[in-house]
């Protein structure tokens, strides 16, 4: 399928919001990037007219509201239509259920569910007016099936699920699609930003994939709309082992679930 597509990325500054957003941007797509450093996002900006490509960046915080309708408005002003949005950002705590402040979780779901909800929102005014558009939402394998120590992140990322799940069956049998990406570990910045925020480092056993395997990913289900996209197809088999054998999946989620580094 051609590219040539409007696509509105959050969190673009740097991990897979990056990555994806200057794949597509090289294929020729216009890219809408928002993100909340303003140098990042102009460095993202010039690399892609470097390249040929254009990209509007949007200094916004997906905690509010009013900046993911600014988003999406830029988008439509700038380019006449939006085709899709992709909700990218995103963070993450570690440490045990007792162990994480009510703060702390609060933080978690205003950034990466409300922050989903807001972007998703706005989007979808516009794509109902087209009467098409495509809603691409960033969990991640433990939005699945949660790992130790990943609790308050894991909640969100099934809120996120549960959210693109009722969109999807809403929209079912129209032009407007609603995909949901499920990462394993990634080699971005999260786990900087992660550790700063726990307070101390981890490390994972498991597999790790590289940004720009999601973003292929992600690329791949636009010009092909489907509803779970697993990055590391593997990593469906440990939805599906949690579905039929739950208690012999949390041996596994143990085993290779994220531990403090101790030393």
């Amino acid at each position: 399928m051609s590219a040539n597509r409007i696509v509105a990325i959050t969190g673009a500054s740097a991990g897979i919001g990056r990555a994806t957003a200057l794949a597509l941007a090289r294929r020729g797509d216009c890219i809408v990037a928002c993100a909340r450093r303003g140098d990042r996002l102009q460095m993202l900006a010039d690399e892609v007219a470097a390249a040929g490509g254009e990209l509007v960046p949007v200094v916004a915080d997906v905690t509010r509201e009013a900046d993911m309708e600014q988003l999406v408005a830029a988008a439509v002003e700038r380019f006449g239509r939006l085709d899709v949005v992709l909700c990218n950002a995103g963070f993450g705590i570690y440490g045990t259920i007792d162990s994480i402040s009510p703060e702390q979780m609060r933080r978690l779901l205003d950034v990466n569910y409300l922050g989903t909800f807001h972007a998703a929102r706005a989007a979808m005014a516009a794509f109902r007016r087209q009467a098409s558009g495509h809603v691409i939402i960033v969990s991640s394998i433990v939005g699945k099936r949660g790992v130790p120590y990943m609790g308050a992140y894991s909640a969100t990322k099934f809120a996120q699920v549960g959210l693109a799940e009722c969109l999807r069956a809403e929209t079912a049998g129209s032009n407007i699609h609603v995909s949901v990406v499920f990462p394993i570990s990634t080699t971005t910045e999260f786990f900087e930003v992660m550790t700063k925020a726990s307070g101390f480092a981890t490390r994972a056993a498991g597999p790790k994939q590289s940004a720009d395997d999601v973003a292929q990913a992600i690329v791949r289900a636009i010009d092909h709309p489907v509803a779970e996209v697993y990055p590391y197809r593997i990593a469906r088999g440990l939805a599906l082992l949690n579905a039929i054998a739950p208690a012999l999946c949390d041996r596994v989620a143990r085993r290779w679930g994220r531990k403090p580094i101790t030393s």
